[in-house]
């Protein structure tokens, strides 16, 4: 590797799951100036960042080894373990003094296994989900939440600030996660009181656009309901993240609750509400479609 000092100079990243945020920091370190090789399970939704100027690897393998750091943002726990400790994966694949960087909303739990099975490689590894969405994504405005060795991350902190503003090390490995668990429950019962707020404008006769002007910049004021407010109105359900992968988070925060004998009521609301979303079919509709539920 290249690296010197608390600066990292990378001769190559290479980037695993260019979904809807994926893409767009990709994007950011392209434009930055960093070669990028990206691997996807459908190539074509990887061709506008290959007109970019990304490079394409055939497999994960040929990803690893062409990259001094390796970012991941897959869907599940299950794709994450997949693609870091399967025989073809990840670490199988990785050298001594690689770094890789987990972005994947996952389990604190794998992101340990992960970070021992890369330290026994001689590898280095963090967790470091995201919050921000879409839109943060595309204005490289994410807030980061990291988990690892303090020395690794302020070797990737660089990197971290191109497409990131709020960069944070919350402690050893599996902290990101349990930050980005505190993040999805505070969304969660936040995203119920937003959804609520417009039903009750719209069955008052208020306009509720108008009510939105008026409440947002107040105390009621949040990301949600500045951002996905105005998207609910307009029926606009697309995702800037998924149902589907919000709910996961929602379980990977119960399973952990449960752990820690944490009795989260509000939690267990907005999962009842999320299942049955999934039921009738919206996992692929960003979170504001619980807006659905009160129509």
């Amino acid at each position: 590797m290249n690296f010197s000092g608390g600066n990292v100079k990378v001769k190559t990243i290479s980037f695993i799951g260019t979904g809807v945020m994926g893409a767009s920091i990709v994007s950011h370190l392209l434009q930055a100036g960093y070669p990028v090789t990206v691997y996807t399970r459908t190539k074509e939704k990887a061709e506008p960042l290959l007109t970019e100027g990304a490079k394409w690897a055939p497999s994960v393998a040929e990803a690893v080894q062409k990259a001094d750091l390796i970012f991941t943002m897959v869907g599940m726990p299950a794709d994450v373990k997949e693609i870091y400790l399967n025989d073809n994966g990840i670490l199988a694949n990785g050298t001594n003094g690689q770094i890789v960087v987990d972005m994947t909303t996952s389990s604190p739990a794998l992101a340990k296994e992960i970070e021992k099975a890369a330290s026994e490689k001689g590898m280095a590894a963090l967790d470091a989900p995201v919050s921000g969405g879409d839109v943060g994504a595309k204005n490289g405005t994410l807030s980061i939440m990291c988990g690892g060795e303090e020395s690794i991350f302020e070797k990737v902190r660089p990197i971290f600030s191109i497409f990131g503003s709020r960069i944070v090390r919350q402690g050893g490995a599996g902290a990101g996660q349990h930050t980005k668990m505190s993040n999805q429950l505070a969304i969660a019962t936040n995203m119920i009181g937003v959804c609520e707020a417009l039903s009750y404008a719209e069955q008052a006769g208020l306009d509720p656009e108008r009510v939105l002007e008026s409440i947002s910049p107040g105390a009621a004021g949040s990301w949600s309901l500045s951002n996905l407010g105005p998207r609910m109105l307009a029926g606009n359900f697309e995702p800037g993240f998924y149902t589907k992968h919000f709910l996961k988070d929602l379980r990977i925060a119960l399973d952990e609750a449960r752990r820690m004998n944490l009795d989260l009521p509000g939690l267990q609301l907005a999962m009842r509400l999320y299942e049955d979303l999934m039921d009738k079919g919206y996992g692929d509709k960003g979170t504001q479609v619980l807006f659905k539920h009160y129509q």
